[in-house]
């Protein structure tokens, strides 16, 4: 659920255009954490921070990194259609940064990927704002956190629309991945001066910038920042006056004419101080703004809201609800749209609908009638499967907080969702709109060594994929029977590779077989009852015959591992098992499983196809549970232990012995590949550090030099939880990231 990770000397990149980038070594670095999805706990960060540590230059091949495709897979918080320039939009995730629209190829571009690893916090965007005078200028504020364990926020510029960036950090934090990241852009350009923006925070009132972002102070804002609520919630400009949503009671919204002196928008609607302004949009064609409200800032636990109209030329509230919640059917407003060529047209979202699911309200008089566009709506999912959701229908949407309208094309309608982007052209057919974005929080890889797939993944919310081509998502979608949210264990039999288990987070069971390689799936016939409440990593001996799961809660408690050898009929509990331990099977011996106990810092090992375990090595390092070991294939007892800033070690042993390698000092996730011409021994990948800064690394002589295989323009925030290369082709790997989904790179 939660990735911390050791803080290390800050590297901010300024890409290129041409993709080429230039490190500017920052001092200092955020605090360590994350938390990946809604609702996720932050893990502690470790106890101590690693010293800086500088080391002689390490070899770099050049790669080239691609995007596997899925289609989505997370929470698009924001859509921006620049009111200038045809075919120009821009995208905002809550933890897998941004991206540039490119209307004629129907492509999204990722703007963020040189953001590293001790940056991680900032793939989060709270706001984007682009400057309709200045075409090619756009604003990123970004920080997903504002907890005392996250990093502070910064604010990216562009004059190139997101080829290159220049930074400003920030002295507050943001919070793109809280409650509340749904609801309007946070920065806005001042329709009074190009060169001054404003930013809204959540604990800090009101930011101000004279200098087109490159410094930012404190401005008057009447109401208290509030430490624990959700400050402010948007800003738009209508005309040449700016309003200001306000999440914490009172005046719900404000204005100001020059910039400077605001006041609380005169004659709000009774019971609107009470809800909280989602959205705001601005209709010039008729001087209405159109503001949606909920009882909370969402996307979660909103019950009430209400749609109101402001007819900012005579101060006339008007109350243009489409349906009122109500009667069992409880849901929020969230997003709002309105046309920029045709006056009194405005399109509105429900949010947090869970049982009709949510829908888009439609109006061509200003809001005094709406039409549902659900009922009508043909939506077409073929280039994304997995939208089917294990074979059931696709579903309109649900979590819909961000609404565009084209201002070039009426009928060019977006909006975001949980899982996607829908778009369409008629406001009848809706398809994905989502070339080349990918958010997916990655958890587990497998490349089988057989079989059609090159790849199967396992992935926080929708479950495992079957990757039988990595530029079209997964044909079979998610994988069914029965149907994952996150998936939480994935483990391949080393000797009979057809044959794969999972587990995760399901609603008909949390464990899985297949014997056809991953391509389908049958449920295992029982299970532990722990399993449902705290579904954890399986493995599975070399030759199928003998499974081993582990179970942690998602608060952390650990619990007693239980093992099958009849496919999942009936389970026996291991007494000897480290609580909560990651389960490993031994590529070539199928007797034998290890697992790595991170309360003590000791190997445990069976020899007895894990019915029994012993200690093995011990004085290790501890106190993580990130740490973990890796088995090299085809070989017996050849185990490798990455233990983060502790750096990696070797046994050749099955766990007897360990020694430490010198030729790197970190090490947060490892994986094999096929050798090099000429080697005998596997490739090794990992993201690691043999300098004084963590990247994707490749050895091809057992670990005992490196060579960085990523570069600053390709870094991807945090990508610490899994890595493995292709044991069919050298070179190849494939890397999962918190937020980017799944990279794969092959040597240019």
């Amino acid at each position: 659920m939660s990735e911390p990770h050791q803080g290390h000397s800050r590297r901010t990149v300024l890409t290129t255009a041409s993709g080429a980038a230039a490190a500017l070594a920052l001092t200092g670095a955020p605090a360590a954490a994350a938390a990946d999805r809604p609702g996720a706990a932050p893990a502690a960060a470790p106890g101590a921070a690693a010293a800086d540590r500088a080391g002689a230059a390490v070899a770099a091949q050049a790669y080239r990194w691609r995007t596997a495709a899925i289609g989505g897979t997370g929470f698009i918080t924001g859509v921006l259609f620049h009111p200038a320039v045809k075919g120009l939009a821009y995208a905002r995730t809550d933890i897998g940064g941004a991206y540039r629209w490119d209307d004629a190829t129907a492509t999204w571009t990722a703007l963020t990927d040189h953001i590293g690893w001790d940056d991680y916090n900032l793939l989060g965007v709270e706001a984007v704002a682009v400057d309709p005078a200045q075409p090619d200028r756009v604003y990123l504020a970004l920080g997903a956190y504002t907890q005392s364990w996250a990093g502070n926020g910064a604010v990216l510029r562009s004059t190139d629309r997101g080829a290159t960036w220049s930074r400003s950090d920030l002295t507050v934090k943001l919070g793109a991945n809280e409650d509340g990241r749904g609801t309007g852009e946070r920065l806005l350009v001042s329709p009074l001066n190009s060169d001054t923006l404003y930013l809204g925070t959540r604990h800090n009132g009101l930011l101000r910038s004279a200098d087109r972002g490159a410094t930012w102070s404190a401005a008057a804002f009447p109401p208290a920042p509030n430490p624990s609520g959700q400050g402010i919630t948007l800003l738009v400009a209508a005309g040449r006056v700016v309003y200001a949503g306000w999440g914490d009671g009172g005046g719900a919204l404000y204005r100001t004419g020059d910039g400077v002196n605001w006041e609380a928008v005169p004659g709000q609607p009774a019971g609107s101080a009470a809800q909280v302004p989602v959205r705001a949009a601005y209709d010039a064609n008729t001087r209405a703004l159109y503001v949606t409200y909920a009882n909370t800032p969402g996307p979660n636990n909103q019950t009430d809201g209400s749609v109101r109209r402001l007819d900012t030329a005579t101060g006339a509230w008007t109350d243009v609800t489409p349906v009122r919640p109500g009667g069992g059917d409880a849901f929020g407003y969230g997003g709002v749209a309105v046309d920029a060529r045709v006056a009194g047209t405005v399109v509105v979202s429900t949010n947090n609908r869970w049982g009709p699911v949510d829908t888009l309200y439609r109006s061509t008089d200003g809001g005094r009638s709406w039409t549902s566009l659900k009922e009508a709506a043909v939506l077409d999912v073929r280039e994304t499967p997995y939208l089917n959701w294990g074979g059931s229908a696709p579903k309109f949407g649900w979590w819909i907080q961000a609404v565009a309208l084209d201002p070039y094309d009426s009928r060019h309608l977006v909006f975001g969702t949980g899982a996607t982007l829908y778009g369409t052209r008629d406001l009848v057919r809706w398809a994905p709109q989502i070339r080349g974005l990918e958010e997916s929080a990655v958890r587990q890889l497998i490349s089988p060594p057989t079989g059609t797939a090159p790849l199967l993944s396992g992935l926080g919310d929708i479950g495992v994929m079957y990757h039988d081509s990595l530029t079209a998502s997964p044909s079979r979608g998610m994988a069914a029977n029965p149907v994952f949210g996150s998936a939480t264990g994935l483990a391949l039999a080393a000797l009979k590779p057809a044959y794969v288990v999972r587990t995760g987070w399901g609603d008909a069971g949390n464990g899985a077989y297949s014997n056809d390689g991953g391509r389908s799936w049958a449920p295992f016939a029982a299970q532990p009852a722990i399993a449902s409440t705290a579904p954890g990593p399986i493995a599975v001996s070399a030759d199928g015959a003998t499974l081993l799961w582990s179970f942690v809660h998602w608060d952390g408690t650990k619990h007693p591992g239980f093992r099958s050898t009849d496919n999942g009929a009936s389970w026996s509990e291991v007494t000897t098992f480290p609580k909560g331990a990651v389960p490993v099977a031994d590529p070539a011996d199928p007797r034998r499983f290890y697992g790595y106990d991170t309360d003590g810092g000791a190997v445990y090992r069976s020899t007895d196809g894990g019915a029994t375990f012993t200690k093995g090595a011990s004085g290790l390092p501890s106190g993580d549970v990130q740490f973990r070991i890796a088995a090299a294939p085809g070989r017996t007892g050849d185990l490798w232990l990455s233990a983060k800033w502790n750096g990696l070690y070797r046994s050749t042993d099955g766990g007897t012995t360990f020694t430490k390698l010198t030729s790197c000092w970190g090490s947060y996730a490892l994986g094999f590949g096929k050798a090099a011409p000429g080697a005998s021994y596997p490739a090794v990948f990992q993201t690691g550090a043999t300098e004084n800064f963590v990247g994707v690394y490749r050895s091809d002589d057992t670990g005992a030099s490196w060579t960085r295989i990523n570069d600053d323009a390709h870094q991807w925030g945090w990508t610490g939880e899994t890595i493995t290369g292709d044991p069919r082709v050298h070179g190849r790997v494939y890397l999962g990231t918190n937020g980017r989904g799944i990279q794969y790179g092959d040597p240019a």
